[in-house]
């Protein structure tokens, strides 16, 4: 009997929350062992992930078989990715959520760095969420951690040079080849050409430069509020809750706390520019324009002031 088939271990990319949650597109072959691919709208074709930051939630949910599976998110400069593990992990990683959530349990800030596989799920109603399923992982240091950063954001910048230079070439693997587009990346940008169309580099762009004024200390490494529960959940059952709990109101409530938030990790004394503020709203997933409509709220409240014209402190 021959035996069974299995597809090579795919390499891992250094990527930020923002690029990988962005992505609606997916690619798997019919075998039995052939990986699933999450496309992103750059064009990284991805299997695996070694994401970094700050761990924010980590809980137990008791599945219909009766089995554990716990749920968690970890915070970067750009957004949050979600993660569960559950029997399929291997020990060692089963083993160091529990220590993880005992951890978080008493307060501990935890910045933590992991290897997982991407996935994908579409509901019926035709939304797509992205998570990950850690191999392994390990609590880092501040050191550690700017370090991933650094690799994080020239990742993202050279994918983003990359898709301007395939924008300007005949959308082909032969154009692409000798227009200079890497190997690894020709696919994967044909893909998401074809799925994503034109794209807003914009946000991308200001992800890597907040990214590197972490890493290099130029700022503070904010963290905002969790979303709620509702909307943080990996498994079907909970995407289904998530997507109902959608409309809610309580959106507006959680982004003048991310403005909030920003002001007092910002402000060295003098209030915190108008600029800085949205563009850093902006970096965490937030639209502009709901931050500035939120400055003005806040103002009127009377939970901010502004000390000199287009700078902010908050209230005491």
């Amino acid at each position: 009997m021959q035996p069974a088939r299995r597809a090579k271990r795919q390499p891992a990319w250094h990527m930020l929350a923002s690029e990988f949650s962005d992505s609606t597109l997916n690619q798997q072959g019919s075998g039995e062992f052939d990986p699933l691919f999450v496309i992103s709208k750059l064009g990284a074709k991805v299997n695996r992930l070694i994401v970094a930051g700050l761990l924010e939630r980590l809980e137990p949910r008791e599945t219909a078989n009766g089995s554990t599976l716990w749920q968690g998110q970890l915070r970067d400069p750009s957004g949050q990715h979600y993660f569960s593990v559950g029997d399929y992990a291997p020990e060692s990683m089963r083993e160091l959520t529990v220590q993880l959530s005992s951890r978080l349990d008493d307060g501990e800030a935890i910045m933590l760095i992991m290897t997982a596989k991407a996935r994908y799920f579409q509901n019926e109603e035709g939304a797509v969420y992205t998570s990950l399923r850690p191999e392994e992982a390990a609590v880092i240091s501040r050191s550690t951690y700017r370090e991933w950063l650094v690799k994080a954001a020239d990742g993202l910048l050279n994918r983003i040079d990359l898709h301007a230079k395939a924008s300007g070439l005949e959308k082909s693997v032969e154009s692409f080849t000798a227009g200079g587009i890497p190997e690894h990346m020709r696919e994967g940008l044909l893909l998401a050409n074809e799925h994503y169309g034109e794209i807003d580099l914009e946000t991308y762009r200001l992800n890597i430069m907040q990214t590197l004024d972490i890493a290099e200390d130029k700022m503070p490494t904010a963290v905002a509020p969790s979303v709620p529960e509702s909307q943080t959940s990996l498994e079907v059952e909970s995407m289904q809750k998530s997507e109902e709990s959608t409309g809610s109101d309580g959106g507006d409530v959680d982004l003048k706390q991310v403005v909030l938030d920003l002001i007092n990790r910002l402000d060295q004394g003098e209030g915190v520019d108008f600029d800085t503020l949205l563009s850093n709203a902006a970096a965490r997933g937030h639209d502009r324009d709901a931050a500035e409509s939120c400055l003005d709220d806040l103002s009127e409240d009377g939970s901010i002031h502004e000390p000199r014209f287009g700078w902010f402190k908050v209230t005491v």
